[in-house]
Order: structure tokens, then sequence, then C-alpha cells
């Protein structure tokens, strides 16, 4: 950035994953002088505030789904379309009483598809052009990809965290078909990215990790399974519950120990240090394992079209294995974390996000 500026950063409020990899880009942010707001819910404040510093909290909450224990999660997403289309005009116009208070220079929008005005620059944040449908509604994609790419345009630009090419992660997500003519791959984004504030051991010998990650009840739903099924003779685990605000440690038995919340740099070290990682397969989730060159054990969310699709894709690849929750049995294999992919995805990532951070300041 040529000056210092104002960036309005929003997260979308669907679980953790969404802020979370709002960090790294706030960072390279922060490195050009830049004075950095965040709008968000009081929950995302709490986990974003101690990762971050020096920025100003903005209470902006997004658009919350409600998820069901029974029904499949498109299914139940799909009678809150209405809400959803509420909530965008709701904080569309909001969003401008916000920049001429707070006087914003660029708004960066993390999924929230009615955070553009056009007094200021907007970046849309999505890993997601075309938004995967069911197997038995595949016919009825078009409808996604036309709805999003009418968000998509209204902003200046449209970053995608992954890479171009053959190297990526998302794959037909974003990369089967021609993106917007304003979107750009900006690499993985990652918390724990040139984060070195703790190192060596995690003071867990010899553990297996389980990365919680998710709303409820599918987060606690994973939990009970991993630990009934887990067996006799597997090393300790290590839950990481991924609830801000709370930061100790609770060991449930001399085989559990959870850790409600942890800072990234320590939170770095618990999972370097594990045996074997097992997690959802969120795209944060995979984006976090992917730049500590961990691979891990994958078990999308049931009913969750885009997780079910990224496990059985990076699984194809080789690069994770993957296993349906009803699946899970006692003495479940965990795969080594040792990571197949080539080691340099975190450097071209580097190199993209600052070639788009480039672009946005001279755009």
């Amino acid at each position: 950035m040529k000056a210092k500026r104002n960036i309005l950063i929003c997260p979308l409020e669907w679980g953790l994953g969404h802020a979370g990899r709002m960090i790294p880009l706030a960072r390279k942010l922060q490195e050009e002088d830049n004075a950095i707001f965040i709008g968000a819910s009081p929950g995302h404040q709490k986990f974003l505030g101690g990762e971050l510093k020096d920025v100003q909290f903005i209470d902006f909450d997004g658009f919350k789904p409600t998820y069901s224990r029974v029904l499949p999660q498109y299914v139940a997403l799909l009678f809150q379309i209405p809400c959803l289309l509420f909530h965008i005009i709701k904080e569309h116009r909001r969003l401008g009483k916000i920049i001429n208070k707070y006087h914003i220079d660029i708004v960066i929008s993390d999924n929230r598809f009615g955070l553009w005005n056009r007094k200021v620059k907007t970046v849309y944040v999505t890993h997601q052009i075309c938004i995967p449908f069911p197997e038995k509604l595949r016919f009825l994609e078009w409808t996604g990809v036309c709805f999003h790419r009418f968000f998509i345009r209204k902003y200046d630009l449209c970053f995608i965290p992954d890479l171009p090419g053959e190297i990526n992660l998302t794959g037909r997500l974003s990369h089967s078909l021609k993106i917007p003519e304003n979107a750009r791959y900006i690499g993985i984004l990652s918390r724990f990215t040139d984060n070195n504030d703790i190192t060596g051991s995690s003071g867990v010998p010899d553990h297996n990790t389980l990365f919680l990650s998710g709303p409820e009840p599918q987060r606690s739903i994973l939990r009970n399974i991993i630990t009934a099924v887990q067996g006799k003779n597997a090393p300790p685990l290590v839950i990481l519950e991924g609830r801000p605000g709370i930061h100790d440690k609770k060991t449930d038995s001399g085989e559990i120990i959870t850790f409600n919340h942890l800072p990234a740099g320590e939170m770095k070290s618990i999972i370097q240090g594990s045996k074997g990682i097992i997690a959802r397969a969120g795209y944060t989730s995979i984006m976090e394992l992917v730049s500590l060159n961990c691979s891990a054990l994958l078990i999308p969310t049931p009913g969750q079209t885009e997780q079910e699709y990224l496990a059985g894709y990076l699984s194809e690849k080789g690069w994770f294995k993957a296993i349906r929750q009803k699946d899970l049995k006692e003495g479940f294999s965990i795969p080594l974390k040792n990571a197949p992919w080539p080691a340099d995805i975190s450097e071209k990532s580097r190199a993209l996000l600052k070639s788009s951070l480039k672009e946005l300041s001279d755009k």
C-alpha cells in the first residue's frame, strides 16, 4: 500500500474458519502501515483479538445459519434463504454508515454477499466460485454459480485463497470453469504462516490430535464418536476444541487431553508434534495443515457438500486420507502426518498474495 489506509475486514460468521484465514491477510496489510478494522460478532472479535494486535473492532454481525441434527446441511440452509437475502440487504445498508463513520478506504468481505460499496474499493474472498450441490441436484448447480457471480461482479476484486494450475486444493470449486475477470488466486492463507512466536516441544509427547472446527451440533457429535471409538492401544488424544475466550487445559482421562483454546503459536506446536491428525474437511483447516506440511484424516461434516467434495478430491490426489463419519469404528487408522505435496506451496502463496495486494493498492 502506498499510503496508510483504513481497511475494514469482515469474515463470514460460520464457525471460526473464515475468521482464521483473515489473520494472515490482516497481518500483511498491517506491515504496510494500514489501520485495520474488524467488523464481526463478539465471538469472532474475541478470537481475532487474541491473534492480532492494534486492530479496532466494530460490532457488525454476519448471517448465522442454524444447523440440524436430522436434516442434511444443504436442506437446512435451503429453508433459510429468505433470512439470508434479508440479511444481505441489511448489512449492505449498514456498511455505508460504517464507511462514513470510520472513514474506511477498503472493505474486504470473506463470503459476505452484501459488503460492496461504490464509494470505496471492495474485495470479496471465496474459495468456491462453483458452490457444489448434492449429486442428485447437480443439474441445478448452474443456478448457484450464477447467484454467486452476480455478487462477485459487484466487487472491485475477488480473492481466491488457492493456487492456479494442477497443484491446487479446491479442484472444481474454483478451477472447473472460467473465473470472473476480477478474480485472482492469492495462494493459501494460514495463521501459522510466518508465525514463529513459539517453537519447540508441545509438552504432550507421542499423541494424536483431533482438530475440531465448524458449528454445533456436528462439532460435539464428532468429538463424542472419536473418543468412543479410539482404540485401547492408541496414543493419547489431544483435542483442540477451538473455543476462544477459555484458555486452559483439561484432562478428561489419562488418554484424552482437551485444550479449549490455544494461541496460534502453541497450537502450531501441538499439531507439529502429533503422530497423526484428525480434522473436519473445512477449507481453512486444510490450508492450515498444508502450511504446516501436515497431512491428516479428513472427516467431512455429514450433508455439507463442500466438505464432502474436498475430502474426496484431496484423498484421490493422495494428499489426505478421508472417511465418512458414519464409517468410523473402533481401531480406525490415522495416517502419519508426513505431507506428500510439493514443499514450495507456501513460497508460491506468499508471492501470489504480495502481487494481489499490490494490485489492490494500484487499482
